[in-house]
């Protein structure tokens, strides 16, 4: 029952693959390199690695779920199913991209294909050519083969896509579709510092989450101690950003001294 109480999300059923990950703030499973507003943010490099890995190696047709082992307290009421989107969303958009690249390979079979056959016939008829035109000579049938094996040599790129290529491809966008319609959840541990969600996604608004990667001392150099609206006090600041810092009232006072 306290386990229940400390989760919120989907329900999981009982039998299901369960993915587990464990992070300290939800905005981790995000790529923070990706200026996107985070419901359609990347997941992070190694984040999609575990899950889409972990999936990979549940038994085929099994239903999949993730479960994030968050490490503070529950924050807003409607981060599981926010979570749950962003996490649905940048699947189906998996799915999709690699449906594209299947629909891209198979067109490059075909074109391949008929170039291929095209080749392999001028190839079979230009040998029996060369050899009807050296009747008798070994040299002709030398060339007849050789020519005959670059026709095959040909073909083998388009069957290699139409034979071997594809299945690979639409396996991956089946696997994507089942993570995208995965269950998830969330298990608060509440090991962290008490109102730690205030500065985790989705209590932090994206606009604030962007004003974040700008560089430290940009504030410095757009004027003292002027922010933008919306910024998050950035607590640790390089030397570079404290030197600026601390010059920045010298700077203040020079300027304003011929106004005396």
């Amino acid at each position: 029952m306290r386990e229940e109480q400390q989760s919120a999300g989907d329900s999981i059923p009982p039998d299901c693959e369960l993915i587990e990950v464990r992070v300290a703030e939800l905005k981790q499973l995000f790529n923070a390199m990706d200026a996107s507003p985070f419901r359609e943010r990347d997941l992070d490099p190694d984040a999609e690695d575990l899950i889409v890995g972990w999936a990979r190696e549940a038994p085929r047709g099994s239903t999949l779920a993730l479960l994030v082992d968050l490490d503070r307290a529950r924050g807003l009421p409607d981060e599981p199913a926010a979570l749950r989107d962003a996490v649905h969303e940048f699947f189906a958009h998996r799915a999709q991209v690699t449906r594209s690249r299947l629909r891209q390979l198979l067109s490059i079979g075909r074109i391949s294909l008929v170039v291929g056959l095209s080749f392999l016939v001028a190839a079979v008829a230009l040998g029996d050519l060369v050899s009807s035109a050296m009747k008798g000579e070994r040299l002709g049938e030398l060339l007849r083969e050789g020519l005959v094996i670059c026709g095959w040599v040909a073909m083998w790129r388009p069957l290699e896509i139409l034979l071997y290529g594809w299945w690979p491809i639409r396996t991956e966008a089946r696997l994507y579709d089942r993570l995208s319609a995965m269950p998830v959840r969330i298990a608060y541990k509440e090991t962290a510092e008490p109102g730690a969600w205030r500065r985790d996604w989705p209590a932090v608004p994206p606009a604030q989450t962007t004003a974040q990667k700008l560089p430290q001392h940009a504030s410095s150099l757009r004027g003292g101690d002027e922010k933008p609206a919306g910024a998050l006090t950035v607590p640790e600041r390089g030397a570079i950003a404290s030197a600026i810092d601390a010059t920045a009232p010298e700077r203040e006072s020079h300027a304003r001294s011929p106004k005396l």
